[in-house]
Protein backbone atom coordinates (compact mmCIF):
# COMPACT_ATOMS: atom_id res chain seq x y z
CA UNK A 1 0.00 0.00 0.00
CA UNK A 2 1.30 3.45 -0.97
CA UNK A 3 -0.06 6.66 0.60
CA UNK A 4 0.37 10.39 0.05
CA UNK A 5 -1.44 13.38 1.55
CA UNK A 6 -1.68 16.77 -0.14
CA UNK A 7 -3.82 19.59 1.30
CA UNK A 8 -5.81 17.17 3.47
CA UNK A 9 -6.56 14.85 0.55
CA UNK A 10 -5.19 11.34 1.08
CA UNK A 11 -4.50 9.12 -1.92
CA UNK A 12 -3.87 5.42 -1.35
CA UNK A 13 -2.70 3.10 -4.15
CA UNK A 14 -2.73 -0.69 -4.06
CA UNK A 15 -1.32 -2.48 -7.15
CA UNK A 16 -1.84 -6.17 -7.95
CA UNK A 17 -0.20 -8.29 -10.65
CA UNK A 18 -2.72 -10.08 -12.89
CA UNK A 19 -1.33 -13.52 -13.83
CA UNK A 20 -4.40 -14.46 -15.88
CA UNK A 21 -4.14 -11.41 -18.16
CA UNK A 22 -0.36 -11.49 -18.51
CA UNK A 23 1.54 -13.35 -21.23
CA UNK A 24 5.27 -13.28 -20.42
CA UNK A 25 6.19 -15.21 -23.59
CA UNK A 26 4.85 -12.24 -25.58
CA UNK A 27 6.18 -9.52 -23.23
CA UNK A 28 2.76 -8.67 -21.82
CA UNK A 29 2.54 -7.99 -18.08
CA UNK A 30 -0.67 -6.57 -16.60
CA UNK A 31 -1.49 -5.03 -13.22
CA UNK A 32 -4.66 -3.77 -11.68
CA UNK A 33 -4.51 -0.97 -9.17
CA UNK A 34 -7.05 0.34 -6.71
CA UNK A 35 -6.99 4.01 -5.80
CA UNK A 36 -8.77 5.47 -2.80
CA UNK A 37 -9.12 9.25 -2.46
CA UNK A 38 -10.18 10.48 0.99
CA UNK A 39 -11.11 14.05 1.83
CA UNK A 40 -9.63 14.58 5.30
CA UNK A 41 -10.21 18.33 5.13
CA UNK A 42 -13.09 20.67 5.91
CA UNK A 43 -13.91 21.78 2.36
CA UNK A 44 -15.68 20.01 -0.48
CA UNK A 45 -13.45 19.21 -3.47
CA UNK A 46 -14.00 17.78 -6.93
CA UNK A 47 -11.53 15.79 -9.00
CA UNK A 48 -11.25 17.39 -12.45
CA UNK A 49 -8.42 15.55 -14.21
CA UNK A 50 -5.61 13.05 -13.93
CA UNK A 51 -1.96 12.97 -14.99
CA UNK A 52 -0.15 9.62 -14.88
CA UNK A 53 3.51 8.91 -15.51
CA UNK A 54 4.22 5.24 -16.22
CA UNK A 55 7.83 4.04 -16.39
CA UNK A 56 8.81 0.52 -17.43
CA UNK A 57 11.86 -1.47 -16.30
CA UNK A 58 13.96 0.05 -19.11
CA UNK A 59 13.13 3.61 -18.06
CA UNK A 60 10.75 4.25 -20.96
CA UNK A 61 8.17 6.83 -19.90
CA UNK A 62 4.54 7.20 -20.97
CA UNK A 63 2.29 10.04 -19.83
CA UNK A 64 -1.49 9.83 -19.67
CA UNK A 65 -3.62 12.94 -19.15
CA UNK A 66 -7.37 13.32 -19.25
CA UNK A 67 -10.54 14.41 -17.53
CA UNK A 68 -11.63 12.58 -14.39
CA UNK A 69 -10.95 8.96 -13.52
CA UNK A 70 -12.81 5.94 -14.94
CA UNK A 71 -15.28 8.31 -16.60
CA UNK A 72 -16.11 10.19 -13.39
CA UNK A 73 -15.26 13.51 -11.80
CA UNK A 74 -16.19 12.71 -8.22
CA UNK A 75 -17.16 15.32 -5.62
CA UNK A 76 -15.87 14.59 -2.13
CA UNK A 77 -17.48 16.22 0.86
CA UNK A 78 -15.39 16.41 4.05
CA UNK A 79 -14.95 12.88 5.39
CA UNK A 80 -15.98 11.19 2.13
CA UNK A 81 -13.95 8.66 0.16
CA UNK A 82 -13.97 7.69 -3.52
CA UNK A 83 -12.49 4.38 -4.65
CA UNK A 84 -11.89 3.05 -8.15
CA UNK A 85 -9.91 0.36 -9.92
CA UNK A 86 -8.09 0.46 -13.23
CA UNK A 87 -5.25 -1.35 -14.97
CA UNK A 88 -1.87 -0.96 -16.58
CA UNK A 89 -0.13 -3.20 -19.14
CA UNK A 90 3.64 -3.13 -19.64
CA UNK A 91 6.06 -4.96 -21.91
CA UNK A 92 8.47 -5.47 -18.99
CA UNK A 93 7.92 -7.51 -15.80
CA UNK A 94 8.25 -4.46 -13.57
CA UNK A 95 7.73 -0.72 -13.60
CA UNK A 96 6.51 2.30 -11.73
CA UNK A 97 3.47 4.57 -11.78
CA UNK A 98 3.06 8.02 -10.25
CA UNK A 99 1.01 11.07 -10.96
CA UNK A 100 -1.38 13.73 -9.80
CA UNK A 101 -5.02 14.73 -9.78
CA UNK A 102 -6.23 18.28 -10.35
CA UNK A 103 -8.88 19.24 -7.82
CA UNK A 104 -11.20 22.24 -7.54
CA UNK A 105 -12.83 23.86 -4.50
CA UNK A 106 -16.33 25.41 -4.44
CA UNK A 107 -14.59 28.82 -4.72
CA UNK A 108 -13.00 27.86 -8.05
CA UNK A 109 -9.48 27.34 -6.70
CA UNK A 110 -7.66 24.52 -8.48
CA UNK A 111 -4.72 22.60 -7.06
CA UNK A 112 -2.85 19.38 -7.73
CA UNK A 113 -2.63 16.49 -5.31
CA UNK A 114 0.05 13.82 -5.48
CA UNK A 115 -0.65 10.23 -6.37
CA UNK A 116 2.09 8.30 -4.57
CA UNK A 117 4.65 6.52 -6.73
CA UNK A 118 3.90 2.81 -6.64
CA UNK A 119 5.89 -0.14 -7.85
CA UNK A 120 4.57 -2.58 -10.43
CA UNK A 121 6.37 -5.81 -9.65
CA UNK A 122 5.55 -9.22 -11.01
CA UNK A 123 6.72 -12.49 -9.49
CA UNK A 124 8.47 -13.01 -12.84
CA UNK A 125 11.01 -10.22 -12.28
CA UNK A 126 14.10 -10.08 -10.15
CA UNK A 127 13.49 -8.14 -6.95
CA UNK A 128 14.43 -4.51 -7.58
CA UNK A 129 13.62 -1.21 -5.98
CA UNK A 130 11.49 0.82 -8.39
Amino acid sequence: MYISITRDIQVTALPDFLHEQSDPANDRFVWSYTIEIANLGKERVQLLSRHWIIIDAYGRKEEVKGPGVVGEQPVLEPGETFRYASGCPLTTPSGLMKGSYTMITPHGETFDIEVPAFSLDSPLSKPTLN
